[in-house]
């Protein structure tokens, strides 16, 4: 069994995934790199093939319809042989001094007496067109280089969540969870770090620069004109984490901090769909925001009176094209200062 199992999703990938595959192959033999051909009608399967012809005790090439990157992900889950599973997305990268520290810690906490769910480290938006490139990291929220759990998790600041990029986890606990991620949807990375959260017993924080996010090629899935023009898969993931944590977390003490952790980030995925639709401006825009506010309502009441009544909810909903202008910019101040695009 391998350490650590890496699924890459790769749709016409070949231009950058030689950047990515090459900053994973620097594990060595502890790692297992699973290279998941989406269907891609450029040279990416060749490529995935020759890194397999070239790494065969590293590298697997899967290759499938496309499917959209939720189905990549769970293809590469159902091929892993790994203790642990991180994604990694093919234009993204890996750091080689924070990817040695981590492996040297996973292989001491897979010899522990206790199992660990979930490894946390800080990524870095490497944002075209910026000089300086901003740190997500959680030394302040999470305790540092020790097993932790939910009760001693502290206050994260808005705009500071757990995103894909800062996880790894058990693949046990994964496969033991039912995760599926919806087939051709974007923005299904929301789910793989929400609906695992309730089984994950334990964490473990390094607050080393391990990830590096590329942001801010057109046509990437977080430009915004981009998740303007693709709204309504945005709403079906902001619906399905409204579902999932309605009926599948807990309200008991034991879980509060969980709980509301799992409440501010579902706030900020529904302030995101939210002011995505002000900025369409259409009509039938503000009625699926409207539609979107209604749904949270009807499902749970006190979800929908935390999520609408907070600092963000209140502001998303200012009523009028005035109220509406307010929101955009205060959306535009986030923008600028938590650097996201």
């Amino acid at each position: 069994m391998k350490l650590l199992t890496f699924t890459v999703p790769c749709f016409n990938s070949e231009g950058y995934l030689p950047k990515c595959v090459e900053s994973l192959l620097a594990g060595g033999d502890d790692v297992e790199i699973i290279l998941v051909d989406d269907g891609s009608t450029d040279g990416t399967a060749v490529m995935a093939d020759e890194y397999e012809k070239k790494y065969p005790s590293m590298v697997k090439a899967v290759h499938k319809e496309n499917g959209g990157h939720g189905s990549a992900v769970n293809t590469g889950l159902e091929h892993a042989t790994g203790l642990f599973f991180k994604v990694v997305d093919s234009d993204d990268w890996v750091k080689e001094s924070a990817y040695r520290q981590i492996l040297e810690t996973l292989r001491e906490l897979a010899g522990g007496e206790q199992a660990l769910d979930m490894l946390i480290s800080n990524f870095v938006y490497e944002k075209e067109g910026e000089k300086k490139n901003k740190v997500m990291r959680y030394r302040h929220a999470l305790p540092e280089n020790r097993i932790f759990t939910w009760n001693e998790v502290h206050h994260f600041h808005k705009g500071q969540y757990i995103l894909m990029h800062s996880v790894i986890f058990r693949t046990k606990l994964l496969r033991d969870c039912g995760l599926t991620l919806p087939e051709h949807t974007f923005y299904v990375d929301n789910l793989f770090v929400f609906e695992p959260l309730p089984f994950v017993r334990n964490m473990y924080y390094m607050d080393v620069n391990f990830y590096r996010y590329y942001i801010g090629r057109e046509g990437q899935s977080v430009n915004e004109t981009v998740m303007i023009s693709r709204i309504d898969q945005q709403i079906r993931v902001n619906k399905r984490m409204v579902d999932y944590l309605s009926e599948n977390v807990p309200k008991r003490k034991g879980s509060r901090k969980l709980r509301n952790y799992m409440i501010n980030y579902l706030e900020i995925i529904t302030t995101v769909s939210s002011i995505m639709l002000i900025r369409g401006g259409t009509e039938e825009h503000l009625q699926k925001k409207k539609e979107l506010w209604d749904y949270i309502k009807q499902k749970d009441r006190f979800l929908y009176g935390r999520l609408r009544y907070g600092i963000l909810g209140n502001s998303m909903n200012l009523p009028g094209k005035g109220g509406r202008k307010i929101s955009v910019e205060g959306y535009r101040i986030c923008q600028r200062f938590f650097k996201f695009n």
